[in-house]
């Protein structure tokens, strides 16, 4: 007869198998009530499975991290039975849990929000039935006879291996899926349906397209009120429609996943690119440039070609075959190669920002968020063995001290070989082994993300935490033992003998458009002074005032700052206004009073407003101000 073993050591004899509800209504009836499932040998499983063997058991309640989890997982069938119920005709395809919710890919006519309230009125009458969900476990052949009428469905599942099946049904649905479940469809409580969009059948343009619907859900109301009010917040601000409404960037059908920068946005583009350069010097790097249209020979031997190809744009010049690069590594290589090195020069870091070109699916383009052409502000570092530490060290450092000038934290995770890859199995241990100790060294936690590296070497990947708690993944730093040997890269070692480099391909902001849209979204909007497009607008109080403010706006664009004039036959309250929701930092009022003491009235986006503030006074504080690339408005507090 069993014995289980739980996680405190506790052991409990059971004279027939129990179920884990059985175990868990054996220590009280609560738990009971709150479990929703069970970990078995470190296997989660549901709740009712029963335990045949000795073993180690661990329930899963609602307040566990996996608990969320697996109800969303229940949650995205009670929302397919409540569809299948409304559209008798849709067909499912697969609906699975992702990072805030859940979504099912349908084939059927077109839905809108608008037919939200009516699911959502469904799936309300399933959860209160309380249906149990239960496990079913079938031969291959019995489930392709039962999905006989679903194309889908039988297609997944003549991609599985011969075997056992599992099914899960809930009163009249039955879908295939692994499992685990909730007990019953009473504890998806708190949920709410948040978009439709399209997509294909399998990531595939030829096949179907279907309707993707998302959803999410919560053990309770107050919890998915939170996660609305996130939301809500969350859409003001939407990098586009900010974008848009600052008349920072657009994008055009004439050059899709491409984005137009307009003139103010180019001014944030140029602010974020000149401190890019400025710590990039005094980090000791070089900056170099290199072409975007390189012969596919090229792109062979990096290994592009083979690992790389879907994503990549050809064309063919004077019968020879090119690609528009999709990563600056191997024009770097070039570089380095033409030219002999000594063990004297390196580490040699050298820095680009580059333009690359890699075609992603209509479907995912978004925004700033993901495009076809962007900047990728690369630096590769050649160097010996023994500086990989500080090399790596001096990276990470360097990140941390980009991102903190923005207010961003960080996390860290260490990616590892991937399925697809070149080199060595000794070169992938060896470099995976260095980025470990650097990281150790570094003394910030850190996560393994099992078989996630890039295809030519395992990598560090920086995930940027934002005003909403969101995480970015932006810097990576990806340390290469395969390029330098495929391009035959060389340095005269103190005994004169030629050696290999071992390289680190690194990135700080990543794509520089994504980490533009990352931080309007950061910011809301409201950029600290440096950044700002218009750091300061003039509003003379009469248009009698209108030579002087003008006069002003000049000074301060000797002083080097952004200003303009807003010299329109408008209302005082209204050009404020006007000035307030284009997010201008500084607004400054002159009226005769000011014009006599040469002194300003200063208005801040936080609603402070300060009187007689002289000239001398203001230009030092706001000079300095934008010289430290300080966050706050705080002029005025020393």
């Amino acid at each position: 007869m069993p014995t289980i073993t739980l996680p405190d050591g506790t052991l409990k004899r059971y004279d027939s198998p129990p179920t884990g509800y059985d175990v868990a209504q054996g220590i009280s009836e609560g738990l009971a009530r709150e479990a929703v499932a069970l970990e078995l040998d470190g296997r989660l499983r549901d709740l009712h499975t029963r335990i045949e063997n000795d073993a180690r058991v661990r329930l899963i309640t609602t307040r566990d991290p996996e608990a969320l989890e697996i109800m969303r997982h229940t949650a995205a069938h009670v929302m397919a039975q409540a569809i299948l119920r409304l559209f008798p005709g849709a067909r499912l395809t697969i609906g699975p849990v992702i990072e805030d919710g859940f979504y099912y890919d349908i084939d059927m006519a077109p839905i809108s929000e608008e037919d939200f309230s009516r699911i959502e009125d469904e799936m309300e009458k399933i959860v209160q039935a309380r249906l149990p969900v239960e496990r079913r476990e079938v031969a291959k052949d019995e489930a392709l006879t039962l999905y006989r009428d679903e194309p889908y469905k039988r297609e997944m599942l003549q991609d599985l291996a011969d075997g056992t099946i599992s099914l899960y049904r809930q009163g009249d649905f039955t879908d295939l899926c692994r499992g685990p479940h909730v007990p019953h469809t009473g504890f998806v409580k708190a949920f709410k349906l948040t978009k439709v969009s399209g997509a294909y059948w399998r990531a595939d343009q030829t096949r179907a397209q279907l309707q993707r619907v998302y959803g999410t859900a919560f053990f309770s109301r107050k919890e998915l009120k939170a996660y609305l009010a996130f939301l809500e917040e969350a859409k003001k601000r939407n990098h586009r429609k900010l974008g848009e409404a600052l008349d920072l960037f657009s994008f055009h059908e004439e050059a899709p996943g491409m984005a137009f920068f307009h003139p103010k946005g180019m001014v944030i583009w140029n602010a974020l690119l000149d401190y890019w350069r400025e710590e990039h010097r005094a980090a000791g790097y070089v900056e170099i440039k290199t072409p975007i249209l390189l012969k596919r020979e090229l792109w062979e031997r990096s290994g592009h070609w083979a690992n790389y190809r879907e994503n990549m744009y050809t064309t063919t010049v004077d019968e020879t075959e090119y690609a528009i690069k999709p990563m600056n590594c191997p024009g770097g290589m070039l570089l380095y190669a033409s030219r002999p090195h000594s063990y004297r020069e390196l580490p040699l870091r050298a820095a680009e920002v580059g333009l690359v070109h890699r075609h992603e699916l209509s479907g995912v383009l978004s925004g700033l968020f993901r495009v076809r052409a962007f900047h990728q502000d690369d630096a590769h570092i050649f160097m010996t063995p023994d500086q990989i530490r500080e090399e790596i060290l001096g990276v990470l450092r360097l990140d941390e001290r980009i991102y903190h000038t923005f207010g961003l934290d960080f996390l860290l995770e260490l990616s590892t070989r991937p399925e697809k890859s070149i080199g060595s199995d000794a070169q992938w241990e060896q470099a995976t082994d260095g980025l470990r100790a650097a990281l150790e060294d570094y003394g910030r936690e850190f996560r393994i993300n099992e078989g996630d590296g890039a295809f030519y070497g395992p990598k560090i990947d920086l995930h940027i935490r934002d005003a909403l708690g969101r995480t970015w993944q932006c810097g990576t730093v990806q340390l290469d033992m395969s390029l330098p040997e495929r391009f035959d890269l060389t340095y005269v070692d103190r005994d004169n003998s030629r050696r290999r480099p071992i390289m680190i391909h690194r990135v700080i902001y990543g794509s520089i458009e994504r980490f533009l849209g990352i931080l309007i979204e950061h910011f809301a909007g409201k950029f600290p002074l440096w950044l700002a497009p218009v750091q300061a607008v003039v509003l003379p109080i009469n248009d009698d005032l209108a030579p002087y403010a003008r006069e002003v706006c000049g000074q301060l664009g000797e002083a080097g700052l952004r200003a303009t004039v807003d010299d329109r036959s408008e209302s005082l309250n209204r050009k404020v206004r006007e000035a307030q929701l284009q997010y201008i930092p500084l607004i400054l009022t002159v009226g005769q009073r000011e014009r006599e003491a040469g002194s300003l009235s200063v208005r801040t986006l936080d609603g402070v407003v300060r009187h007689g503030v002289t000239h001398a006074a203001f230009f030092e504080r706001v000079q300095s101000h934008v010289r430290q690339r300080r966050l706050n408005l705080d002029l005025f507090n020393d």
